[in-house]
């Protein structure tokens, strides 16, 4: 697993927590469920930061993507997973294009 499939799988499973947070936050009688959802949240959320400055030095993941984790992941990671699924579908479409290695 190259670390573009590393970041977008810990993207995606961080908007899984965020949901899951959300629900947990929003119905009553769920404080433990909510803390836990949220402590993920936030740690993930640490790693993704860190991995994504990483990923930009070595121009695994270009620079708007990492802005996007980084700045607005930590409130919304739904933001940061379109990112990356914009990111998969441009790198798709770059390799069936005429002329690509």
């Amino acid at each position: 697993m190259n670390l573009f499939s590393l970041l977008r799988a810990m993207s995606f499973a961080n908007s899984a927590i965020f949901s899951a947070l959300l629900f947990f936050w929003l119905a009553p009688g769920y404080d433990a469920e909510t803390t836990v959802c949220g402590w993920a949240h936030g740690c993930l959320w640490i790693a993704l930061s860190l991995l994504c400055l990483v990923a930009v030095r070595v121009r695994a993941i270009p620079f708007w993507l990492a802005v996007v984790v980084t700045v607005v992941g930590g409130v919304g990671p739904f933001a940061g997973t379109a990112g990356f699924v914009v990111e998969s579908r441009r790198r798709r479409l770059a390799a069936l294009a005429p002329g690509h290695r």
